[in-house]
């Protein structure tokens, strides 16, 4: 397919090109034959019927400090793309909602990809509720008095904010830590959103496992190992990647979610497993590609832009 792609992402020069997912993704669109434009969200309107971005053609290359060329800036007609990757980093906050509301007028004639509209409705952290059956002890909510009565069951939990991302304000509570009282008292000054509070997985030091899917299918998994002293296992912040395979409950559990992501038009997904347990449904800007496809000997991306493809062919018929 000769297509036209635009990327809706964070500034492009600021990322590392070893490990950033949207990268790749580049790279084989292009390789492909790809027409690739760039933007950030903010140069995204609505002007009346019409969702416009201003874009600047795009090519890209795996040379460090080089890695990207923009052509002229120009605006263009988003109905007029083929594929918008929606690759903006969270936080999953009102500019990304906006943004989801945005291209929803253009999805499905443009397929944005993951659909706008499912990403709206499956945050991280609330849309993994859906499978209770896969998840840790948890509940959500702005009650002390429920946080406090989780605790005194639980002993051992981690307390994070709903809406966060990479690990940021992720707190492991011991159960002879006196700092409840006042962490949430500082989440409730940063945060006007309830607070997600799970019962605490030792498992989490053997790692917390990433695993991608595409169109609803397991296409790879990397464990990452927390560092010594680190009660979180986000590569940016220390944790070790190791090659993975998925057990035979990872495996279930993807069965198990694979059609609903896939009827809700989400293409690249990755889910976080710690011990028998899901924590996570990533959905807006997964990660993870190049370290599983360096373990594995993959190349995630061609199969993301195959399964893309292939959903632009079914759109014809």
């Amino acid at each position: 397919m000769s297509l036209v792609v635009a990327i809706q992402m964070d500034p492009i020069d600021r990322i590392n090109i070893d490990a950033d997912s949207t990268f790749v993704l580049a790279l084989e669109a292009q390789a492909r034959g790809y027409t690739l434009y760039h933007y950030l969200p903010q140069d995204m309107a609505l002007n009346h019927k019409r969702v416009v971005a201003h874009a600047r053609p795009l090519k890209v290359q795996r040379k460090v400090g080089e890695h990207f060329s923009f052509g002229a800036a120009e605006w263009i007609d988003l109905a007029k793309a083929d594929v918008v990757l929606m690759r903006q980093d969270p936080p999953f906050d009102m500019a990304y909602i906006t943004a989801t509301h945005l291209l929803e007028h253009i999805h499905p004639r443009t397929l944005v990809v993951n659909d706008p509209v499912s990403v709206r409705n499956a945050p991280e952290k609330l849309f993994v509720t859906h499978f209770p059956e896969f998840m840790p002890p948890t509940v959500i909510t702005s009650n002390r008095e429920q946080i406090l009565a989780f605790r005194a069951e639980h002993k051992d939990i981690i307390v994070k904010p709903l809406f966060g991302n990479g690990g940021s304000g992720v707190f492991h509570i011991t159960e002879g830590d006196e700092n409840l009282n006042a962490l949430l008292e500082t989440f409730t000054q940063l945060y006007r959103e309830p607070v997600i509070v799970q019962r605490y997985m030792p498992a989490v030091r053997a790692g917390d496992k990433r695993i991608i899917l595409i169109d609803g299918k397991p296409a790879g998994a990397l464990n990452r190992v927390p560092a010594k002293g680190e009660a979180r296992s986000n590569l940016h912040v220390g944790g070790t990647a190791e090659q993975s395979k998925l057990t035979k409950r990872e495996h279930a559990i993807c069965e198990a979610i694979g059609p609903s992501l896939k009827e809700r038009g989400l293409v690249f997904v990755g889910i976080d497993v710690i011990g028998d347990y899901m924590t996570e449904i990533n959905v807006t800007s997964p990660t993870c590609l190049q370290e599983i496809n360096h373990f594995d000997g993959t190349k995630l991306e061609a199969d993301i832009w195959d399964a893309i493809e292939a959903r632009l062919a079914r759109s014809i018929k």
